[in-house]
């Protein structure tokens, strides 16, 4: 099986349940094994899993009985990892954009460790979470991410270390720096500069007595879609390389936020063809209408960024250009126009087609309900 491939007991699940569809599917040793491949590969990193990717309970629990550490963005997340029975010495509060309602809320049932970027999220952490560990995230360029991060996250070096110094000052303890160099990152040397700028940070804050200890690299580790991606252990030995040659023999702490490279070959999403329709207009491509889209699953199509593996019952015979859409009735919910696809000549209405490497940002990105179609259901196996 191809890494991000179909396992068997997924198979196994899907011929003896014939869930409805669409439904994502995540083998959870899947997930097992790419958090143990990292913690292979990493060792020196302490693990939090970005909640975000997929907060399935029972992936949570598996990966809190692994020993991993948890990166959550809201109260939701925070109250989901504590009514799992995850300590709140194990979770970062990682959204620089929060409630001060949610910071006082996380403060007071443990949580220690908060992410900012901003003077005013600065003043916010300072009127409730006093003596809080804080770090700052600093702007970094996200080029060879397939899922790029824009600009609303994060600020310059610079600015960075003036709001350390600010935090200190404000009775908070200025802990660290971090960083995120783009979901899908097929570049295995984005982190180097990345990890230069937070080393200099460290350099000029020592000049006033500010001792940073932590390094968060964030996530962007890959799952395996259409593109050829290099292995984990690439990722891992280039970031440690960074950090010794930046750093030397004063290693600092290290915290990695991965998502999508622990959950996203795990899953996999079964769809069925709606509709397949020739609209006349000479180009020779057929519209592909599956019961799964961007509103109900998979909004990391949109820009066509993230390019899904396709399997169906017909493979192997002849194939032809095809538009990929999903069934609401809204022109956007077009999954694959400019990119080519193609799919078997035999392939009809009806058919159960699948999406691979799903299991990362496709339920989580679900509406609640647009056109009346249900959220994606989730089935741990």
């Amino acid at each position: 099986m191809r890494r991000g491939g179909i396992t068997e007991k997924t198979v196994r699940f899907l011929a003896e349940t014939q869930p409805a569809t669409p439904c994502l599917v995540v083998d959870l040793e899947v997930v097992a094994d790419a958090y143990k491949l990292l913690r292979h590969y990493l060792p020196l990193a302490k693990v939090f899993y970005a909640i975000k990717a997929n907060p399935a309970r029972e992936i949570l629990a598996l990966l809190d009985r692994m020993g991993s550490s948890f990166d959550v963005a809201s109260r939701g997340e925070i109250d989901l990892c504590l009514h799992l029975g995850v300590k709140a010495d194990r979770i970062s509060f990682g959204n620089t954009i929060k409630k001060e309602g949610d910071i006082a809320y996380a403060y007071e049932h443990g949580v220690r460790l908060y992410a900012f970027d901003s003077a005013a999220e600065l003043e916010k952490l300072a009127r409730v979470a006093s003596g809080a560990r804080v770090f700052c995230r600093i702007l970094i360029d996200s080029d060879g991410a397939e899922w790029p991060l824009s600009r609303k996250f994060g600020c310059s070096p610079e600015m960075a270390v003036d709001l350390l110094r600010q935090a200190k000052a404000a009775g908070l303890d200025p802990y660290g720096v971090s960083f995120h160099v783009g979901s899908q990152q097929t570049k295995v040397d984005q982190w180097d500069s990345a990890i230069g700028r937070a080393a200099r940070m460290f350099t000029l804050l020592a000049e006033t007595d500010i001792n940073l200890k932590m390094v968060n690299i964030g996530g962007g580790f890959p799952a395996h879609y259409r593109g050829d991606v290099p292995g984990v252990e690439r990722y891992c030995n280039a970031v440690m390389a960074a950090i010794t040659r930046h750093f030397g023999n004063d290693l600092p702490e290290i915290v990695v936020e991965p998502g999508r490279s622990i959950v996203g070959d795990a899953g996999v999403i079964e769809s069925e063809v709606v509709l397949i329709a020739d609209k006349g207009l000479g180009d020779g491509k057929r519209w592909v209408y599956l019961d799964v889209g961007k509103f109900n699953g998979l909004a990391e199509t949109m820009d066509e960024s993230i390019k899904y593996r396709i399997e169906t019952p017909a493979d192997g015979g002849p194939t032809g250009p095809v538009i990929i859409a999903g069934p609401t009735c809204d022109s956007a919910d077009i999954l694959y126009e400019k990119t080519e696809y193609k799919l078997p000549l035999a392939l009809k209405v009806g058919d159960k087609v699948r999406l691979m490497a799903t299991g990362a940002y496709t339920s989580t990105y679900a509406s609640v309900g647009f056109n009346g179609f249900e959220p994606l259901k989730t089935y741990c196996i």
